[in-house]
């Protein structure tokens, strides 16, 4: 009998492709590495050295010459770590050939692109994931959970910040036609992600927004990118959330990353420490009392990837939950397109 339930529990090791194994690629090749849930099959990589790296970080992995090569190794699923133009396309194509799908942030430039990707997903039956990685921060599901719970009450205001005192290094970053947009694209995302995720994706009820550039209005996004950017959101449950995003910013420190929380009995609180931008604090405050739930080390960056590949491991499928990615797509439109 107890052979028989442990041969239930018992789940297969998928083989995994890499498309893209730079710094976050392989960052997230190591964490599925180190979980032990998955095979690291076949990498493939425009960089000689990122694929020496790989094959360091996962002895025995075949190279692939090319997306093509990849998609037709012998695989279950497919991590992509390349530019934003590319991802829905490479997504799409990866499912339709049966490929279960981790991609990274943004799943497309546009809700229409990541629409159609969750589409593919769905009509293929496969499972699909994006690198929204502060979702799984200990800090912010402490949040999550004490909202959910009601602890805080009626949450009717959120106020949540990314302001990093860098900028991506690579051009087609500045390039709205390859990036789809600037810090909204890249920080404000996960921004959006997390207020709508933390009471479970009420609909987005009215937008507005401010986008500037070298400190003056951005008023054609489709001719540049925004450095610097403010938002607020109504959502029909009544709550107001407030957003700011920039690059490169004169922050007084590396990174100030917040997302404060106000109920009708409590307030919280997910902050950086000092400057970090993988240390997280969440607090809870009654009136002027303040508990700590979570404090730093905690190594979330890859949770999301060995998220996906444990649920990939136990025969998961398309999951619904994924249309939550074109909520918050259509949200990015409406930042960069207010409605009159």
């Amino acid at each position: 009998m107890m052979q028989g339930i442990a041969a239930k529990k018992q789940v297969n090791r998928p083989r995994l492709g890499f498309l893209g194994v730079g710094w976050i690629g392989r960052h997230r090749m190591e964490a599925i590495v180190q979980s032990g849930v998955a095979e690291v099959a076949a990498v493939v990589d425009p960089s000689p050295a990122a694929m020496t790296e790989a094959e360091k970080a996962a002895p025995g992995c075949q190279r692939a010459g090319s997306f093509e090569e990849l998609l037709s190794a012998p695989l279950d699923g497919i991590v992509i770590a390349t530019p934003s133009a590319v991802h829905a396309e490479q997504s799409i194509r990866a499912l339709e050939r049966g490929l279960a799908v981790f991609c990274q942030k943004p799943l497309g430039r546009n809700a229409q692109e990541v629409r159609r990707v969750v589409d593919a997903a769905r009509a293929a039956n496969r499972l699909l994931g994006v690198d929204l990685s502060y979702r799984f921060t200990t800090a912010m599901r402490q949040l999550r959970e004490r909202i959910r719970g009601g602890e805080l009450g009626d949450v009717f205001a959120m106020n949540l910040v990314f302001h990093n005192a860098y900028g991506p290094d690579k051009p087609w970053f500045y390039d709205p036609k390859l990036s789809g947009g600037g810090c909204v694209m890249d920080l404000g995302i996960h921004l959006v992600d997390l207020a709508l995720w933390v009471l479970d994706f009420p609909e987005v009820s009215r937008v507005s927004s401010n986008l500037y550039a070298g400190g003056k209005p951005l008023t054609n996004p489709g001719s540049a990118v925004e450095d610097y950017a403010v938002a607020q959101l109504e959502l029909k449950t009544g709550t107001a959330v407030q957003l700011a995003c920039s690059w490169k910013v004169s922050a007084g420190c590396d990174a100030v990353i917040e997302a404060s929380f106000y109920g009708s009995k409590g307030g919280a609180s997910f902050r950086n420490v000092n400057g970090s931008f993988y240390d997280f604090t969440a607090d809870l405050f009654h009136g002027t009392s303040r508990q700590r739930l979570s404090d730093p080390p905690d190594a979330w960056g890859g949770r999301a990837a060995v998220d996906w590949a444990t649920r990939l491991s136990q025969g998961a499928t398309f999951d619904a939950e994924a249309e939550r990615l074109v909520t918050v797509a259509e949200a990015l439109d409406r930042i960069y397109k207010p409605r009159p």
